[in-house]
């Protein structure tokens, strides 16, 4: 995957919004305001997704390409290496349980009318 598709990719979920917030050289997806995806955007060499602590852990154990988020936090953010041919319909699976995890969070941390 290309940073191109990487971008397309992310920007095609609902809600997802592109931003900066790191300077102009970390390009980083956000649903309600939340991260759930982040690379260089000039090297495109790893990708930031976060990730089920549990999976996680796995994903490390069965890629050597996968690693704790790099200047994230380790349980909840795994750091992929793009330098290996990873095949895009993985990619995309990691990117959407990203999303889903952050959406599902966001959208449950949101206040509920209180009844009187």
């Amino acid at each position: 995957m290309d940073i191109e598709s990487f971008r397309n990719y992310c920007l095609q979920k609902k809600g997802a919004t592109e931003t900066f917030p790191f300077g102009e050289n970390t390009l980083v997806y956000k649903v309600n305001g939340k991260m759930f995806a982040l690379t260089d955007v000039d090297s495109f060499e790893s990708i930031n997704l976060k990730c089920d602590p549990e999976k996680a852990q796995l994903l490390r154990e069965q890629y050597s390409f996968v690693l704790p988020g790099y200047h994230m936090n380790k349980k909840h953010w795994n750091t992929i290496r793009m330098e290996q041919s990873i095949p895009d319909s993985l990619l995309k699976e990691w990117i959407d349980h990203s999303y889903g995890l952050v959406a599902a969070k966001a959208g449950s941390s949101k206040k509920r009318p209180s009844k009187r």
